[in-house]
């Protein structure tokens, strides 16, 4: 089939258009957020097609993914059609309820209470937290392109990957990298990571192509999930497909993802600090739970299982069936 969806989240976006259909993205001449068109700093494979606006209602699209309220208006605007009335349609979820919302965790889910579009939220956590009231839901998994075992640990420094981490702040756990820095030096990779205010120990890695992400983040002795309210970052999985042990907050979906051999969940500050210390210390433990936290992330986020969720779900909306599990 040829799936419509919009250049949102790239390295979701990567690993949904492994599949075998054919995927259609929007681009504009700015390449703005509702045209971003191809990426340019992950692999996507030739499957993949960009087309302005003015060409999407002529391109044959059977089904659209949507992943944000107005691209409702938007499809039907570009494709003529009403997106789960004209024309089969799945919402993607990407995200918790919005942090600092005053209802979490009885946010309305802006699809709830409708029929016609079922939602596909990426962890259980989120499923559990957003009101989708009587909308059909169910839940998919992130799958990961396996960048294979590359951790060597040969630097005795603690990654953390996070984009915008001034902006975001305490979502993010931008205020917990003194804690971090007193157990040893940290690496901080992501967009706008040079913003932060310099500090002993502590180096930023802006904005790097997936490919070098990997074999930087792979030098490094131990990956740091900083994230108090975020959906689960998919830099923590492909860290642990790497062979990275995980220090990590038991937040959101954390703690079913990182099994404690992989490493460390905890919520306590102390703990969290000892242990990126004991993990900076001792190779061989890094190397252990590192082998862990690979074979735990190839059996429940591997490519296969994610695509084949996903086969079902979008068969299922062009049949006019629902999402529901």
């Amino acid at each position: 089939m040829r799936v419509l969806l919009w250049h949102v989240h790239g390295s979701w976006t990567t690993s949904f258009v492994q599949g075998r259909h054919e995927y259609v993205v929007p681009v504009t001449p700015d390449r703005g957020p509702d045209g971003l068109g191809r990426a340019r700093t992950w692999d996507w494979p030739a499957s993949v097609v960009e087309l302005p606006p003015e060409e999407l209602a002529g391109a044959g699209i059977d089904l659209v993914v949507l992943q944000r309220p107005h691209e409702l208006e938007l499809a039907e605007r570009w494709l003529g059609r009403r997106p789960g009335v004209d024309l089969p349609a799945v919402y993607l979820e990407h995200n918790t309820p919005l942090h600092g919302h005053p209802d979490v965790p009885d946010t309305r889910h802006p699809m709830a209470d409708q029929a016609a579009v079922p939602v596909v939220h990426v962890t259980g956590f989120n499923e559990l937290f957003w009101d989708t009231g009587d909308a059909r839901t169910t839940v998919i998994d992130h799958g990961i392109v396996d960048p294979g075992q590359r951790w060597t640990g040969e630097l005795p420094h603690a990654a953390v990957v996070v984009n915008d981490p001034v902006r975001r702040g305490r979502s993010v756990g931008t205020d917990l990298l003194p804690d971090l820095l007193a157990a040893g030096p940290v690496d901080v990779f992501g967009m706008r990571v040079d913003q932060l205010p310099s500090a002993d120990g502590l180096t930023t890695h802006e904005d790097l192509p997936q490919a070098s992400m990997h074999d930087e983040l792979s030098r490094r002795r131990v990956y740091v999930h900083t994230a108090r309210w975020t959906s689960l970052g998919l830099s923590l999985l492909e860290a642990m497909h790497l062979g990275l042990p995980v220090v990590a907050l038991a937040t959101t979906e954390a703690s079913v993802a990182v099994p404690p051999e992989a490493g460390v969940v905890t919520t306590r500050r102390s703990e969290l600090r000892a242990a990126v210390a004991r993990f900076l210390a001792d190779p061989a433990l890094a190397a252990e739970a590192g082998a862990h936290a690979r074979k735990h992330a190839l059996e429940h986020y591997g490519l296969p299982r994610f695509l084949e969720r996903w086969d079902d779900v979008l068969e299922d909306a062009l049949r006019g069936g629902g999402a529901a599990g």
